[in-house]
């Protein structure tokens, strides 16, 4: 079974070439972050046609998760238990979807980004991540032997060599102890980054900005991340960064991660 995540920004910009890569790559589930549309602006038709089951939940022209699957999709869930609200009035955002697929809970997470150190989004953040451990942690607590698996864009690189410059980002958001401190939260849940071991870094990325000629450059980060419970981690027998995809015409700023399961 091979499952994979990718933010695509923008679904209906990346159709095409998203049609074409699961084609090529031969994924059983994939998530997907930063849809940007709304349920009726979703290509569903089209990726039905590939043979895959659907679940997708967009508010509207910004986040917006979706997964898609051809080994079984039930239990779908918008949201997770204490999951906090942004805005005013507060709403709770396009952010995190799951779904069973195959026997592995999946959930599809686009992680606020934070903005800025002082900005109020970075509060908005850390609540988020922080909600999210403790929805984790309890998932794990009512079934130790769960096989669960937490994708999507984390907007955050735990360790220095995940980013081109530390320097660059000292006073950046994404590498602050804090948003750190949260990813930390989540893989003391119970969890583990089930990619890294088969593709390990430094100059390891998943994302390169369309600015300053970054991908060419190789000036990324790593913040894509497939983080699993132990009966998932167990399962995994290798992984790949698709960097081949964030090159070429019209291609996402992320280039896909997927991970291999045994049977």
């Amino acid at each position: 079974m091979r499952i994979a995540t990718w933010n695509v920004n923008s679904i209906r910009s990346r159709i095409d070439r998203l049609e074409a890569w699961l084609g090529r790559a031969d994924v059983d589930v994939l998530a997907i972050q930063e849809t940007k549309c709304k349920p009726e602006q979703f290509p569903m038709a089209r990726l039905e046609a590939l043979g895959y089951q659907v679940a997708h939940h967009g508010l509207n022209q910004w986040n917006g998760v979706a997964i898609l699957s051809r080994v079984g999709l039930t239990d779908v869930q918008v949201g997770f238990d204490g999951m906090p609200s942004w805005g005013e009035p507060p709403v709770a955002e396009a952010r995190a979807l799951g779904a069973t697929c195959g026997g592995v809970r999946i959930w599809s997470l686009y992680i606020p980004n934070g903005r800025h150190l002082t900005d109020p989004h970075m509060d908005y953040k850390i609540k988020w991540l922080d909600a999210l451990a403790v929805a984790a942690r309890g998932w794990l607590t009512a079934d130790p032997q769960a096989q669960i698996a937490l994708v999507g864009d984390w907007n955050i690189a735990p360790h220095d060599e995940d980013v081109w410059s530390m320097e660059f980002y000292l006073d950046k958001s994404h590498v602050s102890p804090r948003e750190r401190a949260g990813f930390e939260g989540v893989v003391d849940a119970g969890y583990a980054d089930v990619v890294r071991p088969h593709a390990p870094g430094p100059g390891v990325y998943t994302y390169w900005d369309y600015q300053q000629l970054r991908f060419p450059k190789k000036q990324g980060m790593r913040i894509d991340f497939v983080l699993g419970s132990p009966a998932l981690a167990a399962r995994v027998d290798g992984a790949v960064i698709d960097r081949e995809e964030r090159k070429g015409t019209g291609a996402s700023d992320h280039a896909p991660v997927v991970v291999q399961l045994a049977d």
